[in-house]
């Protein structure tokens, strides 16, 4: 095992910067340093800001001159960008819907996860940063499955994202979504009200008294002869709640691996569907910079569009 010592840095903390404790600060700028050993250093007095010691707690202000003490680190192999020229790289830059100083918006496909891990080589967030190379910030503001296409955020600035992942905890962010759920969803079923409880082993999420509250507001939008096209509005942010919560009332999403009735996607794979039909298709939030209301919608895509007109076309027959 090889080991390289790292310089002494001097960082000077920009607006962008300010508002990070100095733990995290470090665990950014050191990132193949055990969180211990940062703990340490800092505990110790190597760390200085302003040339006086400070605890791990302490929040950087602008104008902060931050001493990073040399580091013995690990070597590693540096990790290689995902190639712009691969087509699902190339091929993302095709689906930003919106873009500006502070944030990116993305039209995620489905079947691409939004980082990379578990096998995956890279996500939604590295292919993003190998077509923006001159970024010097893109940071994921919130998640959605691999599988569920649509609106994904992306920061451009620390400022931003902390403005945004600020409305996302305060619940002052309307996320809405399509899906094609198994039979009809009856109009009256307007809100889902059931505790999820995740199983950290397989990550399989199940209703349970003993979960955390969560509510989906649902409202129908179509239906068809052995389907229905709900609106969702998650209120709560909990892993797969829109999959669960659907399942449990009965209507489970058409091609949910996890969730799902096998009957109900072998007759929406005859209409010619072959992936969830769950899409995050609109959006509503605050800018971080202007304060302006902001108002984004993502398109279906031509699978999902061409499947809800074989489904008409059935109803009609």
């Amino acid at each position: 095992m090889n080991e390289i010592r790292t310089k002494v840095q001097s960082v000077e903390i920009d607006e962008d910067m300010a508002g990070q404790r100095i733990d995290n600060f470090l665990r950014n700028q050191l990132k193949d340093v055990p969180k211990s050993m940062i703990y340490r250093i800092v505990r110790k007095g190597e760390v200085r800001v302003n040339k006086k010691r400070i605890k791990a707690e302490y929040k950087l202000q602008a104008g902060d001159v931050v001493r990073i003490p040399p580091v013995t680190v690990e070597e590693k192999t540096p990790e290689v960008a995902p190639s712009t020229k691969l087509n699902r790289v190339a091929e993302l830059e095709q689906q930003i819907i919106f873009e500006d100083d502070h944030l990116l918006i993305l039209n995620k496909p489905s079947g691409t996860a939004v980082h990379g891990g578990s096998g995956l080589k890279f996500g939604a967030i590295e292919a993003l940063r190998a077509l923006r190379p001159e970024a010097r910030f893109l940071e994921l503001v919130h998640r959605i499955d691999r599988d569920t296409s649509g609106i994904l955020l992306v920061a451009k600035k620390r400022s931003a994202l902390r403005h945004l992942q600020a409305q996302f905890r305060e619940k002052t962010v309307k996320k809405y979504y399509f899906a094609l759920v198994m039979g009809e969803w009856k109009n009256s079923c307007k809100v889902v009200n059931a505790p999820l409880l995740k199983n950290e082993v397989n990550s399989i999420v199940r209703v349970n008294p003993n979960g955390k509250p969560s509510e989906t507001r649902f409202s129908v939008l179509e239906k068809f002869t052995q389907a229905t096209l709900v609106q969702a509005s998650p209120i709560t942010g909990r892993t797969h709640q829109i999959r669960v919560h659907t399942q449990y009332s009965g209507h489970p999403i058409a091609w949910d691996d996890r969730y799902g009735d096998r009957r109900f996607d072998a007759y929406t794979g005859q209409h010619g569907l072959d992936r969830l039909f769950l899409h995050a298709a609109n959006i509503r939030f605050v800018h971080p910079a202007t304060e302006a209301s902001m108002e984004i919608n993502a398109p279906m895509g031509e699978q999902l569009e061409a499947v809800l007109a074989s489904l008409r076309s059935e109803k009609k027959g």
